[in-house]
């Protein structure tokens, strides 16, 4: 009895083996496929990219309050204005650009961090938060869309029109870059 069970086995164990053969050749040959190469030009032109990316300042291709937070790069639906409540969040879509990187064993890294001030329209600062977050990450190449959220609830902030600033620091490089966006608290109805 026991001779059979250990012959069963052993079937059981080469058949799985002959199985993982089979599989592992069949994944070779699917990832052996042929796979089309993008354009010279193409190819030619994510270099340029990568060499103005590079020599660009820190910038923003968007900024603008959404309804709420973005759920990746261009998802987001923007508010319809810029006039909120004493009880509303106040919610900032941004996209940087020109953002530095870091070459790492595993890919490129970014690291953004964003302060932010408060200000009435006479200029006078009425809140501010050094090191208010940090969007940083690693991917195998340049993460070029990076969706950024910032959400803000300012309580008993009375009626008037006041400015948010966010100053975005990339720590890999020395670039800055101060995104400001007027907005105004009405009274709730």
């Amino acid at each position: 009895m026991m001779a059979g069970n250990i012959a069963r086995s052993a079937f059981r164990a080469a058949v799985f083996s002959f199985s993982a053969i089979i599989t592992t050749a069949s994944l070779a040959e699917t990832t052996s496929a042929s796979i089309p190469a993008p354009s010279s030009e193409l190819l030619q032109s994510i270099q340029t990219l990568d060499r103005a990316w590079d020599a660009s300042d820190l910038g923003f291709t968007n900024a603008t309050f959404a309804v709420s937070p973005a759920t990746g790069y261009g998802q987001y639906q923007k508010r319809p204005s810029n006039v909120f409540t004493a009880d509303d969040t106040l919610t900032i879509y941004a996209e940087p650009v020109g953002y530095g990187f870091e070459k790492t064993e595993n890919g490129y890294r970014h690291d953004l961090e964003v302060s932010y001030s408060l200000l009435n329209m006479t200029g006078q600062v009425l809140a501010t938060q050094s090191s208010f977050t940090r969007f940083s990450g690693e991917a195998q190449d340049r993460k070029r869309e990076l969706p950024t959220n910032l959400s803000f609830q300012f309580q008993g902030l009375p009626t008037g029109h006041y400015v948010i600033e966010a100053a975005y620091a990339d720590k890999l490089s020395a670039k800055t870059a101060t995104l400001s966006l007027p907005f105004a608290i009405e009274a709730a109805e």
